[in-house]
């Protein structure tokens, strides 16, 4: 068993002895063993009952309750309040917003047992009568049902990639000598996955039919004349076109695009389209160079298409380095040098950025003034030290509610560089939150602004910003704004890339790693960057290591 669901199991029994209002110490221990395991960097499956009291935060009795895990696959506390408690009642402690506290309050004062029943009291004005909660609480309350309402049935791509490709060998067993390709959102690299489509240039499809009812991937199969119709085993939709060779390319073409894409190249065409041999040959008889599917949301690059000025898509291998990730020193898993070296020796890259959290993330172990100092002796000493490879001085400094840095001009000038990002008071009116980016992005200190609206996919909708008047902002000032490459961000959303590259704003595509294997996330922050036009020219950490080097210099003030 590995270190994050054993966090989250004492995570969730934490949360249900403060529902049942059990001794607050026993709750905070037992909270703080739940972020401490998940940090830890190594994992702690197979070890003692003595080795782990001795592990920093667990002690003697939550080290029990571990074993009693590893052991039983569950823990006798957790499973007797769960039956205290109605499955209902559980499902609202993860509605963003709600503690237990809340939830308490909502089950036993209006005997509210589900999520259904709360959303309902919501509607009806009801929520106010209990003690604690007026208007606005309840209003947000209604509103983060609503959206993850609005989830279901929808998945991160990075959820679904794996799979995905696993049914496609799969298919590719079934028909080894037809044409097959994926269509729909996981063609065009979405963000949000809701159904995979996959094109299929064969009329064999009993032969699909029959040998998919009896898949390991696929569920729930069934046949619609030329559709194979299931699900994986996550609920995520699969549809399976079969069609004949001569008709491969059109169905193709049909299903990859968004609908306004389609139909603004059809209508150029004219003419029925009638069994091309290619894509490229749909989209010249339209007079477009063929275009990539990630560009096919939208009729946004039709025009550069005919112009033949499409740009030269970024790729992963375009990358020299990796920017703005956290080691041991804040709320990382890794040291710096063991960042540093993955970088180097796996990744192949040229050099490393370090952006630790800063003073005022004290929830993540923050550095303080004197950490800044410590950990810039260590880079030194790193630097000296390894070959052919560099790790630049940065820090991911929070922005104040006043859209202040930090940390004194002193200090922020002795970084190479800075990522500046907002992590508190997110509750925010689109005017707040857009005057607090600009004056950071004003502060000549800052180099990148970090994932700008701090969205997470599918859970947090992220604060109103006007993305104009903030690109605008750093396009004044010389500052580059971040892709964030974690797959529950994406942000800066691919939809406004293309804006900030017509005013010669760069991106800069960052994994944010926390940890060596969160490098690996900058392919879904290239695959974003692709969506929204980006190209090696624009993209910041696409500079070799001389040439950010001197683009550092030369940004500071």
């Amino acid at each position: 068993m590995e270190n994050k669901p054993i966090a989250r199991k004492l995570r969730l029994l934490s949360q249900l002895m403060e529902l049942h209002d059990v001794n607050p110490f026993k709750i905070k221990s037992i909270a703080n063993a739940a972020f401490k395991v998940d940090k830890l960097p190594f994992p702690i499956a197979g070890k003692t009952l003595a080795e782990l009291e001795k592990v920093d935060g667990i002690g003697k009795s939550i080290a029990g309750k571990i074993i009693e895990l590893f052991e039983t696959g569950t823990i006798a506390e957790l499973e007797d309040l769960l039956n205290e408690t109605p499955e209902g009642v559980v499902e609202m402690m993860h509605i963003k917003g709600i503690g237990p506290k809340k939830v308490a309050i909502i089950w036993r004062e209006l005997a509210i047992e589900n999520t259904g029943e709360l959303y309902y009291a919501c509607n009806e004005n009801r929520l106010i009568e209990a003690k604690g909660f007026g208007l606005k609480t309840q209003e947000e309350i209604r509103k983060a049902i609503e959206f993850r309402m609005a989830s279901n049935g929808k998945f991160l791509y990075a959820q679904v990639e794996q799979e995905a490709r696993e049914l496609m060998e799969e298919i590719k067993s079934i028909f080894p000598g037809a044409l097959k390709h994926f269509a729909g959102e996981f063609r065009r690299f979405n963000e949000i996955i809701t159904e995979i489509v996959i094109v299929v240039g064969s009329i064999d499809q009993d032969v699909a039919y029959d040998t998919l009812l009896n898949s390991a991937i696929l569920t729930n199969v069934s046949q619609n004349e030329n559709h194979i119709s299931g699900e994986l085993k996550n609920g995520l939709l699969i549809d399976i076109i079969c069609v004949d060779k001569d008709e491969y390319y059109k169905e193709l073409f049909l299903n990859s695009g968004t609908d306004d894409h389609v139909q603004e190249v059809l209508q150029r065409i004219g003419n029925p389209l009638e069994q091309p041999q290619s894509e490229e040959i749909i989209y010249q008889k339209a007079g477009l160079v063929w275009m990539p599917p990630e560009l096919r949301d939208g009729a946004t690059f039709i025009d550069r298409a005919e112009r033949n000025e499409l740009p030269t898509l970024i790729n992963l291998h375009d990358l020299k380095g990796s920017l703005h990730n956290h080691s041991t020193w804040s709320d990382g898993v890794n040291t710096v040098e063991e960042m540093a070296l993955y970088c180097r020796d796996n990744l192949k890259l040229e050099y490393l950025g370090m952006c630790d959290h800063s003073k005022s993330a004290f929830y993540a172990k923050g550095l303080s003034i004197e950490r800044v100092l410590q950990q810039h002796e260590e880079i030194d000493h790193l630097n000296k030290k390894l070959d052919g490879f560099h790790i630049f001085k940065g820090i991911e400094s929070d922005i104040l509610y006043d859209g202040a840095l930090d940390y004194p001009d002193e200090i922020l000038a002795k970084f190479d560089f800075i990522v500046a990002s907002v992590h508190s008071i997110l509750k925010m009116s689109e005017d707040k939150a857009t005057s607090r980016l600009i004056t950071a992005i004003e502060n000549p200190y800052t180099t990148i602004l970090g994932h700008p609206t701090g969205r997470l996919l599918l859970s947090r909708a992220g604060y109103p910003i006007d993305h104009k008047k903030v690109i605008d902002a750093c396009a004044a000032n010389n500052v580059v704004i971040e892709i964030n490459a974690n797959p529950f961000r994406l942000d800066l959303d691919w939809r406004w890339h293309q804006y900030a590259l017509e005013k010669g704003v760069k991106l800069s595509i960052n994994p944010d790693a926390h940890r060596v294997e969160g490098f690996l996330d900058m392919h879904y922050g290239v695959l974003a960057g692709r969506k929204g036009g980006l190209y090696k020219e624009m993209c910041l950490n696409a500079l070799s290591l001389v040439e950010i080097t001197k683009a550092f210099k030369d940004k500071r003030p």
